[in-house]
């Protein structure tokens, strides 16, 4: 049999394809639009608000299209969604080589190209693993969210130099080419929850369920939560400030980097390497944070690292002015391990309050709450930037969001937040 239990535990395979996915889906959605800014804001006179007035769309469009499918992952799985999804991606950004005016930029960046990486990352990705997974949930959340770091070490320079060398509207096409090559394939992975196939989360086999081994998944899956009954208590909207509050800045810095650094007069090279370097220690921090995930409270983990984030942005956002470059790049190496937190832990936090059952709609019902918080950053900071002509009080508000953030997700560590 393909599920057998003597084989590799099948949740692996769905690990592979959500790191695969989501190194796509958030690679073209946000780590490569900084590096195609300066060009095509030149080209085609546009402000930068206008040119980030997409990402913010984005943002939206993100939230709205998981709160439709998220249901429906439920259902049906992810793989009806990572087909629809690869070739809706494939498509839009393929298109962005052709486009002459801000209304098709909006459309296919800000609408359709969101729309399909909605439909391939992180909620159908997280959802599926965490029918999956109880007990692991962390680590493999954490694993699989390695794709995403991945794709901030790797797509910033190398989008920057397709950009340099074969100008902004070969580079989309051939970045269109790459996104519907590489995720198509995950789709025939994906597989809706362990128990359509005889098998258990976590991998337990019957003998260690008949001796109480799977208690803690039986737990989980009797506490689950309606849709309904998850937006009567208290902790949906906490979590939807906190995560947020902390979110906005991963949205601000990705788009807002290169012309950040390059206005204060550093190449484009060095600037789109500054997402890379925040990368790296975001990349080999996941792991770790899955570890601790699974020992230590979320909460207060969450809380340190959203306090990690805010105090990296304010040393960015002073060292970069002054040009003190040591400083610049531990700014961002200690940026990288703050985000490097955010996504197993927000994953494992709203699974933890409110079971796997109804997960997907759940979760993709706080997304137009946390995704449209998160959409405001970016375009107000552009806005801010287009009024003033710098970034620094715009950035410094942003990093307050995240101690904000912070500092209510300390003070409630200790408490029940799933009470009606």
């Amino acid at each position: 049999m393909l599920f057998s239990e003597n084989r590799l535990y099948y949740g692996y395979w769905i690990v592979v394809a959500g790191f695969v996915t989501q190194f796509v889906a958030v690679g073209m959605a946000n780590y490569v639009v900084g590096s195609f800014m300066i060009p095509m804001t030149e080209e085609f006179g546009w402000t930068r608000a206008e040119f980030t007035a997409s990402r913010s769309i984005g943002q939206i469009v993100m939230a709205c299209t998981g709160f439709f499918i998220g249901s429906y992952i439920d259902r049906f799985g992810g793989r009806p969604f990572i087909v629809s999804g690869s070739l809706l991606l494939a498509i839009s950004i393929y298109s962005l080589g052709g486009i002459d005016t801000l209304g098709e930029w909006l459309i296919l960046n800000g609408l359709i190209l969101t729309m399909g990486s909605a439909m391939i990352g992180n909620l159908v990705v997280n959802v599926t693993l965490g029918k999956w997974f109880v007990e692991r949930r962390g680590r493999v959340v954490a694993v699989a969210g390695m794709g995403i770091s991945l794709a901030g070490i790797v797509l910033p320079p190398v989008a920057t130099w397709m950009v340099d060398e074969f100008g902004w509207r070969n580079s989309w096409q051939l970045l269109g080419i790459g996104a519907g090559l590489i995720t198509l394939p995950m789709a025939i992975l994906m597989r809706r929850r362990p128990e359509d196939y005889a098998l258990h989360p976590d991998g337990k086999t019957e003998l260690e369920l008949a001796a109480g081994h799977g208690a803690a998944a039986k737990a989980d899956y009797d506490r689950s939560m309606t849709r309904a009954q998850a937006m009567r208590t208290t902790s949906f909207y906490f979590l939807v400030l906190a995560f947020g509050l902390f979110q906005i800045s991963i949205t601000t810095m990705l788009i807002q980097t290169i012309p950040l650094m390059t206005d204060a007069g550093y190449s484009r090279l060095v600037a789109s390497s500054m997402i890379s370097i925040a990368s790296v220690p975001a990349f080999l921090s996941k792991p770790f944070w899955g570890m601790l995930i699974d020992i230590y409270s979320p909460r207060k983990l969450a809380a340190i690292g959203a306090a990690i984030t805010g105090a990296s942005v304010m040393v960015i956002v002073f060292s970069v002015a002054r040009q003190m470059d040591l400083i610049v790049y531990a700014g961002f190496l200690a940026m990288g391990i703050g985000w490097g937190g955010l996504l197993p832990l927000q994953e494992v936090i709203w699974a933890s309050f409110f079971g796997r059952r109804y997960l997907g709609s759940v979760r993709s019902t706080a997304m137009p709450f946390t995704f449209g918080m998160s959409a405001l950053g970016p375009v107000l900071v552009a806005y801010y930037y287009d009024l003033v002509g710098d970034y620094n009080a715009a950035l410094l508000v942003i990093a307050f969001c995240n101690i904000a953030s912070a500092v209510m997700l300390f003070r409630h560590s200790n408490t029940t937040l799933a009470s009606n």
